[in-house]
């Protein structure tokens, strides 16, 4: 049975109707903040709805200048926050932005659904949601396959497409314990109860849209692993409109960029991959070819040896230090970079202490990074000259 003389439900407008947008209340109390960057006011109603549940605050506005940036909920209190105050016992006009509210109600009853389905079907929970800017996350203790995440997204526009009523009901917790519903804790006291016949009934205590035909639709644009169960991320609506068109647009570009069709990006991207990966290991190649002569240039027991080249490979560095080591017992070095944009660098010896090097680039230049002998690595800031000058000084 429902509980109407439930308090809470005269205050809380939006539990009514979610698609109210605006309101007009009594000013209970208006106090500054503490840090003085707004005030935050009490008011006897509103349809302002706070954060929480994994979604942030409605915002809108008082009286039509007075911006409503924030919405709290402490002990049961709503607390609307202000960029100017309000006289307490006034009467004031609140304005939701329900383009921004209607964005929300969108992508968590998409959630709902979802979440509905991945319970019922394969018993696992939503122990996790945010509902951001941009996406939607739902956390789950179980992991599904691409297959079955598939499988989900189409059954979860099914629902879309059969349009149908979004329910709340706000019972008693006695009345509660006859229904079979998801939550993510124990709730004691009223519970607000969000159905979706056939689909899902889950505790909730945020705004939804009337019927499933107004999310529009749901996608799935990500998924992977998360805390051993499976993080997947969403959008519904005019976000998977707007997903698609950041999409379609990029696969034009790249489209124009291969001078490929759209539908053939993918198998020019392969061949362009395989293309590139043909041309890297002839640099390779040759780059060995080149450390091997400038190895050959090195005078036996040289005490300092060092190769500096703006585009110098990790795996070249390695190759030009391990052979250098086998001509000197000296310092190896082999630096990547330039002046301007800093060095990587990679030191060996047989002999002497390269930790100690890698300590001393550290305290002298910042340097960053690690290793233990006979070779250290690293990235530091510096000109050459004066890492040269260095060096010399410890040989």
């Amino acid at each position: 049975m429902v509980e109407k003389d439930l308090k809470e439900t005269d205050a809380r407008l939006y539990y009514d109707d979610s698609y109210r947008k605006t309101f007009e209340a009594r000013v209970l109390s208006c106090e500054e903040l503490a840090d003085g960057t707004g005030y935050t006011a009490v008011l006897d109603c509103t349809v302002f709805c706070p954060e929480g549940g994994g979604q942030y605050a409605d915002t809108g506005s008082i009286d039509g200048y007075i911006r409503v940036y924030d919405v709290q909920e402490k002990d049961g209190v709503i607390y609307h926050y202000l960029d100017m105050p309000v006289e307490a016992g006034s009467v004031v006009t609140g304005m939701l932005d329900f383009q921004e509210r209607f964005d929300k109600m969108q992508q968590h009853t998409g959630e709902h659904i979802v979440s509905g389905i991945i319970h019922s079907q394969f018993g696992f929970d939503n122990v996790g949601f945010h509902l951001g800017k941009d996406t939607v996350t739902m956390d789950f203790n179980g992991v599904l396959t691409d297959a079955q995440l598939r499988w989900v997204e189409e059954k979860a526009n099914k629902a879309i497409t059969e349009n149908i009523v979004v329910e709340s009901r706000l019972l008693s917790c006695e009345d509660a314990k006859s229904m079979d519903y998801r939550s993510k804790m124990d709730i004691k006291g009223a519970v607000r109860l969000v159905i979706i016949e056939g689909y899902d009934i889950c505790a909730c205590c945020a705004p939804h849209v009337a019927v499933t035909g107004e999310v529009g639709v749901i996608k799935l644009v990500n998924a992977a692993g998360y805390k051993g169960g499976m993080r997947v991320t969403m959008v519904c609506g005019f976000r998977a409109l707007a997903d698609y068109n950041i999409k379609e647009k990029e696969v034009f570009e790249i489209s124009h960029m291969l001078s490929a069709k759209p539908d053939e990006i993918v198998e020019a991207v392969a061949k362009l991959r395989e293309q590139f990966l043909k041309e890297k290991t002839k640099v390779s190649r040759l780059m060995s070819v080149h450390v091997a002569d400038k190895v050959n240039e090195i005078i036996p027991d040289t005490q300092l040896v060092i190769l500096c080249e703006e585009e110098l490979e990790a795996n070249a560095m390695r190759e030009y230090v391990n052979l250098a080591m086998e001509k000197t017992e000296g310092l190896c070095c082999a630096f990547s970079g330039n002046d301007s944009a800093g060095y990587r660098y990679l030191i060996g010896s047989r002999r002497m202490d390269v930790t100690s090097v890698a300590q001393t680039f550290s305290r002298v230049f910042g340097a960053k990074g690690g290793g233990k002998p006979p070779m250290v690595q690293g990235a530091l800031s510096a000109s050459i000259e004066e890492i040269r000058e260095l060096l010399y000084g410890m040989v």
